[in-house]
């Protein structure tokens, strides 16, 4: 049947585009695919800018990073379009960049050399588990409520980081910490910059965070505050973070911890995200099955992988893709041509400078919230559920530890079951990581 005889309604054959990503079996087409990963990068495209300042806290080079975050957003997004055929973009996830620079580094005192080994160490396991069917074991053996909890407890902490970094909160020597002085420029910017991207988000406004980000930024410019260095220009230099990996310390128990740490980061998250813009994009089938689940995963595990040579933390499927299924996106096409906007944005590095703190914790503080949101998928009934996943919640922010956090979820939660009786509800993995998380603590007290 050629094109003029088609049924009407059906989109037109797309040569050798329609035949690889079966774009007229998947009832969309080459301008429909566009316009999707149009509608994804500009919901994602804040990522560019708030990856390097939070991997700059780690003492990495913000310009390399900058490169090393577009690269790794192009690059992983298309494997994911051309292998796994799904419109799901990826980019260097948020909580897991925080947990690299705050906890890893910052308070594990790990340098970001090691901790780029940590996170390439994590995308081999992650392989390992997607080729292998062990992933879904892990995830069929993780409590509810902790999963839940483990994606709320990085929100959580993202948002205590936000207010930090804005100074909105600030040190006080009684109470730790206290509200900081909101009759300066910077704070408030950061609080107009989150009120704006909300506000934004509830217009159902495409790029609203990027939007927020951007307006804060120019705002601060005659303040001082920041400042402009042009618009266009060729991307920086790689070299200082291109394959900087360091496995030096790689039989140490806290950072086989700090892996695995990242590792269920990802998973969990990565799991999420599928699940999500699949059931969104209508893939899932009637039994709860997502087709070509082992390619997005594999996908997923090669980001992780990627991201880690070339210089930035834990990348991953980003479920703002759910934003470019919603415009019509239903094949890999959509993630190719986000992947190809990130590589224009290469050469956009100036506007980077034009991000300072304040505008990037707005992007943050936005962020955590809808990750928090996760706390109200509870099982609130079961106390012996509900407890020790509120302990992995708030003890990630409190301790400033997303590791710290996970561990006491599982110890609290393996003892809670045994002492109430509750025994048969400790699985063998949740016993087993409890005590290794045990252990950890007791050999590696406050870290």
């Amino acid at each position: 049947m050629d094109a003029d005889s088609k049924p009407a309604g059906q989109p037109a054959p797309n040569g050798f585009l329609d035949k690889y990503f079966g774009l007229t079996a998947n009832g969309t087409d080459v301008r429909t695919e566009a316009l999707a990963g149009l509608t994804t990068f500009l919901t994602m495209a804040y990522i560019i800018f708030v990856n390097p300042a939070i991997l700059s806290k780690a003492g990495m080079d913000q310009g390399a990073v900058f490169v090393a975050t577009c690269l790794a957003a192009a690059v992983c997004s298309i494997v994911m379009g051309l292998y796994a055929n799904y419109p799901l973009a990826l980019a260097p996830g948020m909580g897991l960049n925080a947990f690299f620079a705050f906890t890893v580094v910052l308070t594990y005192k790990y340098t970001w050399q090691q901790a780029l080994g940590a996170v390439f160490l994590s995308g081999v396991l992650f392989f390992i588990l997607s080729v292998t069917g062990l992933r879904e074991y892990i995830i069929n053996q993780i409590p509810r409520n902790l999963k839940y909890a483990i994606g709320a407890g990085v929100g959580l902490f993202l948002g205590i980081i936000a207010l930090e970094n804005a100074k909105i909160i600030v040190a006080h020597p009684a109470t730790l910490v206290t509200l900081g002085p909101l009759n300066v420029a910077g704070p408030l910017l950061c609080l107009l910059g989150f009120i704006l991207i909300v506000a934004l988000h509830a217009r159902r406004i495409h790029g609203a965070t990027l939007i927020g980000i951007l307006v804060v930024g120019i705002i601060g410019l005659p303040l001082g505050l920041s400042q402009f260095h042009g618009i266009v220009s060729m991307p920086p230099s790689l070299a200082p973070t291109f394959l900087q990996l360091d496995f030096s310390r790689t039989f140490e128990l806290g950072f086989i911890i700090v892996v695995f740490s990242i590792l269920m980061i990802d998973v969990f998250d990565n799991a999420g995200t599928l699940i999500a813009v699949t059931e969104k994009a209508g893939f899932v089938d009637k039994n709860g099955n997502v087709p070509r689940m082992k390619q997005a995963l594999i996908s997923d595990s090669f980001a992780a992988m990627f991201g880690a040579s070339i210089g930035t933390s834990t990348t991953t499927s980003y479920i703002e893709s759910a934003a470019g299924v919603e415009a019509g996106g239903r094949t890999g096409l959509t993630a190719v041509f986000v992947g190809i906007l990130f590589l224009l944005a290469l050469f956009f590095s100036p506007l980077a400078g034009l991000i300072p703190a304040y505008a990037s914790a707005a992007a943050l503080l936005f962020v955590a919230c809808a990750m928090a949101s996760l706390l109200a998928n509870m099982d609130w009934d079961d106390v012996t559920e509900a407890a020790p996943a509120v302990i992995a919640a708030i003890t990630m922010p409190l301790t400033y530890s997303i590791a710290t956090g996970i561990g006491l979820g599982f110890i609290t939660y393996a003892l809670v079951k045994l002492i109430a009786g509750k025994y048969k509800d400790v699985s063998i993995a949740v016993g087993a990581l409890a005590l290794i998380f045990a252990i950890k603590l007791i050999l590696v007290p406050g870290g």
